[in-house]
């Protein structure tokens, strides 16, 4: 079955709690086989908004590449997300990053997503299970991406999954 990396992120509610009812909604449609550490995160592009914890996970699917978005977005809903403003506060967000190493373009999904090599909040989870993984595109790790960010403290922490 194809290999996928997944992107989930929430700054409502109560966030480890939402991020471990995310993993736990991913089966059968996706089987987890690592997951990392979650990190608490400064918001970017809209910043008036609480703090982000976001973790990455691998798993693999069945689904086709477009299957595979419809029904994260379907998790995202059941999960509770409402429609809000762009890059604005979610109880719950799941981004497909990678499928393979598929390079993929369509009206709905790009593969691999577009800006995950601008954000810290989705390298450095996704680097601890996955650095040495290539990006399909840039042709770089995962981990060189994450330390051509420079210096990332001011904008990510180890987050206390059971202290939210």
């Amino acid at each position: 079955m194809p290999v996928v990396y997944l992107a989930l992120g929430t700054n409502l509610g109560d966030r480890a709690e939402n991020l471990r009812r995310a993993l736990a909604a991913l089966p059968p449609a996706f089987t987890v086989e690592a997951a990392s550490p979650a990190y608490e995160t400064a918001p970017m592009y809209v910043t008036a908004q609480p703090n982000f914890l976001n973790m990455a996970c691998r798993a693999q699917t069945s689904l086709l590449p477009l299957e595979a978005l419809r029904v994260l977005k379907l998790l995202e809903t059941s999960l509770g997300r409402e429609a809000s403003i762009r890059f604005g506060p979610r109880l719950i967000d799941l981004d497909l990053l990678f499928y393979e190493d598929l390079v993929f373009e369509s009206p709905e999904l790009i593969l691999p997503h577009p800006r995950l090599h601008e954000r810290t909040f989705v390298l450095v989870p996704l680097a601890d299970i996955a650095p040495d993984f290539v990006h399909p595109v840039l042709k770089q790790t995962i981990a060189t991406l994450r330390d051509q960010l420079g210096d990332i403290n001011d904008s990510i922490w180890p987050a206390q999954m059971d202290a939210d």
